[in-house]
């Protein structure tokens, strides 16, 4: 098994190892959200740089602890009450979180769901080490489904939350490492700062460019070990992908990956990966799980209702469809024939 990320073709600046500042462009990294978190900062004083770099890792680690789905912190305390079915006042630092997810939830037609955390579970996804060749009873499964939890069944009157569906429980894992990374990105602005990267395992948002070029970057083919496509992103753009290989496990030689489709209670089947480009990295974390859940047949719907122009998804049967202004925008890197099928414009 091998980590999806997304990676320079032409920088250094994104993966060298270790925190050093040389030239103009500074470097650090640190662990937080289960992967790694790295600040590329082009054109500042070493001094600034490293301070901002200093905060915004504090910030990665608070919001990591308050947003953990399972392990104690500000979510897991919010989920515990909402087995209440009593109206609380959640943590402030999960509120304005809650309120996005439900939104993007609403704008994907339930398919990015945040509040099917027990399935998750039930898959065995809320444990550091992934299941040893064992699936999750498929009774258990459907009654789950069955309960449908959503979004919707959580309202908030002023600063309180009811719950109205005993199965809801809240996992941010297909969104708070996005909306983690606009905060970040606000923070360097504070700072002053119009030029960097943050790069969280792969998934990042970069603003300005590095120095008088664009940041170049590449996007991993799902099944091998080389770089599928390449780009080029400079003034304020998210890229995000969304890929069956980020975690799974195997049972009798089939793939059970992380991403449940809520409808069936299952891995989405008919997708290997997603990749989205937005100007805001919450939306597009959101938008590649949703699209991938949504598969060949059904992203077009899905983008349009969340406002997504620039999208590459690879089907399960390695074809590979793209908006035009995808097309536009990124080089397919493969020197073997691939099938590529345009959509429609989607805006």
């Amino acid at each position: 098994m091998y980590r999806a990320l997304l990676f320079s073709l032409l920088l250094p600046v994104i993966f060298l190892t270790g925190c050093s500042n040389t030239g103009t462009v500074f470097k650090d990294r640190f662990f937080a959200f289960g992967t790694l978190i790295e600040v590329s900062i082009y054109g500042v004083d070493p001094a600034l740089a490293t301070r901002a770099s200093a905060q915004i890792e504090q910030d990665f680690l608070t919001m990591h602890s308050n947003w953990h789905a399972w392990q104690p912190g500000a979510l897991s305390t919010t989920n515990e009450q909402l087995t209440t079915m009593q109206p609380f006042t959640p943590d402030p630092s999960v509120l304005p979180l809650l309120q996005e997810a439900g939104r993007l939830s609403q704008l994907s037609n339930g398919l990015f769901n945040p509040a099917i955390g027990n399935l998750i579970a039930l898959w065995g996804f809320h444990d550091n080490a992934l299941p040893a060749g064992t699936l999750p009873d498929t009774a258990a499964i459907t009654t789950l489904v069955e309960q449908a939890p959503d979004a919707n069944d959580v309202t908030l009157t002023g600063t309180q939350l009811v719950n109205h569906n005993p199965a809801v429980s809240y996992d941010l894992g297909a969104f708070a490492k996005g909306y983690a990374i606009d905060r970040a990105i606000e923070r360097l602005r504070e700072f002053g700062i119009q030029n960097a990267i943050i790069n969280a395992g792969g998934d990042l948002r970069a603003i300005g460019q590095h120095g008088d070029r664009p940041w170049r970057i590449g996007i991993r083919h799902p099944r091998q070990n080389t770089i599928l496509a390449s780009l080029e992103i400079d003034g304020d753009t998210s890229v995000f992908t969304s890929g069956d290989y980020e975690r799974f496990f195997e049972v009798d030689g089939k793939r059970y990956h992380h991403i449940i489709d809520p409808r069936s209670g299952y891995p989405a089947d008919k997708t290997t990966s997603v990749t989205v480009i937005h100007d805001n990295a919450a939306t597009a974390d959101a938008a590649t799980t949703a699209l991938f859940v949504a598969g060949p047949d059904d992203w077009v719907e899905i983008a349009r209702n969340m406002h997504i122009g620039l999208v590459m998804l690879i089907s399960a049967d390695d074809i590979i469809y793209m908006s035009p202004a995808m097309q536009s925008r990124i080089r397919i890197e493969q020197d073997t024939a691939v099938e590529i099928r345009l959509s429609e414009p989607l805006s």
